[in-house]
C-alpha cells in the first residue's frame, strides 16, 4: 500500500520526482564524453566495451573484441568467455587459465579501448523510459528523476534493480522500496548505480496483493 500524503519536504520531495523532466541525450547520440572517463586497475567490464586481447607471442590468438549484451566474448580455440563483471586483469586470468589447454604458460594481457557500457536503463511506469548515461555518480532516486519521475500507476514500492554479478558471478535482483527511503530510515536502498543496471517500475496494476 502507498503512502497517500506526504508531510512538508517530503511532499515536495515527492511531487519534484514526479515531474517530467527535459529527457538527457541518449548514449548513442554522444550523450558520454568517452575521453572523461578513465579506466583504472579495478574498472568493470560491461557490455558493449571493446577489449583488446594480446596473448603474447601469439597474433593469432590476439584479438579486438566487443562485450556481446550477453555478457560475453569470443575468442579462437577456447570459444565464448563471460566478461561483464570482471576487471581486465582477472578477465585475462580467466583466460590465460583455458588457453592452458592448449598453449604452454600463455601470457595474457587486455585493455579496455573503448567505454561504452557506462549506461542504466530505466523500464516501466516513468514518463521517459530508456537508456540513459552515467557521467558521474548516480544513485536511484537521481536516475528516477533523469526518467522524469513516477507514473500515476507506479507501484514505487516494488521497484527492482537488476545487476550484472561480479567476477562472472550470477546476476543480482535488488527489490527497492521508495516510501522506506523517502519516509523511513532506508537510505541504505537508495543505491549508487552501477554501469549496465537495469530499474524496474512495475505498474500498480501488475503487482499482486497477497
Amino acid at each position: 500500500m502507498l503512502v497517500g500524503l506526504l508531510g512538508g519536504p517530503l511532499q515536495a520531495c515527492a511531487e519534484k520526482l514526479s515531474e517530467p523532466l527535459p529527457r538527457p541525450q541518449s548514449a548513442g547520440g554522444g550523450g558520454v564524453d568517452k575521453s572523461s572517463l578513465v579506466v583504472t586497475p579495478d574498472y568493470i567490464i560491461g557490455p558493449e566495451d571493446v577489449l583488446d586481447v594480446s596473448v603474447w607471442k601469439n597474433t593469432d590468438l590476439s584479438r579486438t573484441v566487443l562485450v556481446r549484451p550477453d555478457g560475453k566474448i569470443s575468442l579462437p580455440l577456447i570459444g565464448d568467455v563471460v566478461a561483464v563483471g570482471m576487471t581486465a586483469t582477472h578477465l585475462a586470468d580467466v583466460i590465460s587459465e583455458r588457453l592452458k589447454e592448449y598453449k604452454e604458460n600463455p601470457q595474457v594481457s587486455i585493455v579496455v579501448k573503448e567505454i561504452n557500457s557506462y549506461a542504466i536503463y530505466v523500464l516501466g511506469e516513468v514518463a521517459h523510459p530508456g537508456k540513459y548515461p552515467l557521467k558521474s555518480k548516480t544513485t536511484l532516486l537521481q536516475a528516477i528523476t533523469l526518467a522524469g519521475g513516477f507514473t500515476p500507476t507506479a507501484a514505487r514500492n516494488k521497484i527492482v534493480v537488476f545487476r550484472f554479478g561480479e567476477n562472472g558471478q550470477k546476476d543480482v535482483k535488488i527489490k527497492v522500496n521508495y516510501d522506506d527511503i523517502v519516509l523511513r530510515d532506508g537510505s541504505s536502498q537508495n543505491l549508487v548505480l552501477a554501469p549496465g543496471d537495469t530499474i524496474v517500475i512495475p505498474s500498480e496494476t501488475m503487482v499482486l496483493v497477497p
